[in-house]
């Protein structure tokens, strides 16, 4: 009997080749949450190579363990695992808050370890409790991650620090705008390969252009160490810090949320469908992974869904094949000098990619949003107020200035303030008090929540 697409091996080239796409499609998604907390931080330019290393080195532990798996960990389809754009906003929360910088990141790795662990052992209960969790919820999520992060690519696209002399000026914006444009030109384009890997080749083009302007430093990259290794703990021993804590709990179940939509998306497109028991071990493999990463100076990890994108395209099913990119992670995160490279290019030229990175993120939001049947007065007013509560941190980030420092933590990321805003009034409106069937004499053919969140799985994995 023959193998499953899914459990098939491929000749080597093709599955390097092929590999290979999978990182391109992936690494810049990879890299901006430590670009973004490290800059945060203030990091040094070879420490913000060291941080870029560990979560690529990370990514591809993780990305093993979900591939390939061990015992009831890993749902092993081809899902590729990297740092969740969900925590950069609490992330850089927490670095706000802490007075002295050098603890922020051991408060962050604390807070990541225990999520990770809780999250692991929520695991089986959560892929039963998934109907809570409804495109409504999981769309007005996604969207105000998408919203939280474009202003830091307008920070970037005005250059390295508001302080510096040339900080907003037309050059840099005009960098800035030049990426944009190069990024969408190769969208619009090309096709195949180089289309997917827009973003990286506007990331490289933009930097080569920015070398007459004095902007581009390749001292990162003479000054780096061609082999390295992530030395566990390195920025200090994880603190834990209740605030924190509670904060990344929430991102991990955002992320939970996340991956278990992408895997009923990616069984659906590899003709292997998740079931109940396919989505615990995956869940298992995501959580772990999370808990494992700050060990090696990582953050919390979950699904791709640009790789579900590019499955479904390139119609290469095999789990092997993203095992391989997972390995190419872990090398290049043992390669300082490949780490480094990130280091080179300059802010308004990652400020132009990131406008479409980000953007592209609020916009899977709003495309699993239209399968959230808005037509209901109940998920308008889901959608209405939790995306309010949201964007009050980007809207006046005084807002909660009387608060204390703790409760700050948590309030001044629109994305844990905005996820539980959202799941709270779905069971208010849609579970309690008999809501669902309320709402079912509105329409003719409800769909199961199970079914709408596959259907917008499926929507948001298309390419």
């Amino acid at each position: 009997m023959a193998d499953h697409p899914v459990d098939e091996k491929l000749p080597p080239l093709k599955m390097a080749t092929t590999g290979l796409q999978h990182v391109a499609a992936m690494y810049a998604g990879v890299v901006a949450p430590p670009l973004i907390v490290g800059a945060a931080i203030g990091l040094t330019a070879a420490e913000l190579t060291f941080l870029t290393g560990a979560c690529l080195f990370t990514a591809g532990l993780a990305t093993f363990l979900q591939t390939l798996g061990i015992w009831k960990i890993g749902a092993r389809l081809p899902f590729v695992n990297g740092v969740t754009f969900a925590g950069v906003a609490p992330m850089t929360a927490v670095v706000a808050s802490t007075d002295d910088k050098s603890d922020a990141l051991p408060i962050i790795f604390g807070a990541v370890v225990v999520a990770g662990l809780l999250g692991f052992l929520a695991a089986p209960v959560f892929c039963k409790a998934i109907r809570f969790f409804p495109p409504v919820v999981t769309g007005t999520v996604i969207t105000l991650i998408g919203i939280s992060l474009l202003p830091v690519a307008f920070d970037w696209a005005q250059g390295p620090a508001p302080t510096a002399d040339d900080y907003g000026s037309a050059t840099n914006l005009g960098l800035a705008a030049l990426t944009l444009v190069i990024v969408l030109v190769l969208r619009r384009f090309t096709r195949g390969f180089v289309k997917q890997i827009a973003v990286l080749l506007g990331l490289i083009a933009g930097t080569l252009l920015a070398i007459p302007f004095g902007v581009t430093d390749f001292g990162p990259v003479a000054d780096a160490d061609v082999i390295g290794f992530p030395t566990p703990f390195h920025f200090g021993a994880p603190q834990f810090q209740i605030a924190a804590i509670v904060s990344m709990c929430v991102v991990m179940v955002v992320s939970m949320t996340e991956s278990t939509a992408d895997m009923l998306a990616l069984g659906e497109i590899v003709g292997r469908p998740a079931d109940e028991k396919t989505i615990a071990a995956g869940l298992r493999a995501d959580t772990l992974g999370s808990a494992v990463s700050p060990v090696f100076n990582g953050f919390m990890c979950s699904a791709f869904a640009q790789n579900i994108g590019l499955v479904a395209m390139t119609k290469i099913r095999s789990r092997y094949v993203v095992a391989v990119g997972g390995g190419f992670l872990v090398l290049m995160g043992l390669c300082p000098m490949a780490a480094s490279l990130i280091a080179v290019v300059p802010r308004p030229v990652l400020g132009g990619a990131g406008v479409v990175l980000f953007g592209s993120v609020a916009a899977s939001g709003i495309q699993t949003l239209v399968r959230a049947s808005l037509d209901k007065d109940n998920n308008v007013l889901i959608v209405a107020v939790s995306l309010a509560v949201g964007i009050i941190p980007i809207a006046a980030p005084d807002f909660y200035h009387a608060f204390p420092e703790n409760a700050k933590i948590i309030l001044d990321s629109g994305i844990s303030t905005g996820c539980v805003a959202a799941v709270l009034l779905n069971l208010v409106f849609n579970h309690i008090g008999g809501g669902r069937e309320r709402d079912a004499e509105d329409v003719t053919h409800p769909m199961e929540a199970g079914d709408e969140l596959t259907e917008s799985s499926r929507a948001a994995a298309a390419p």
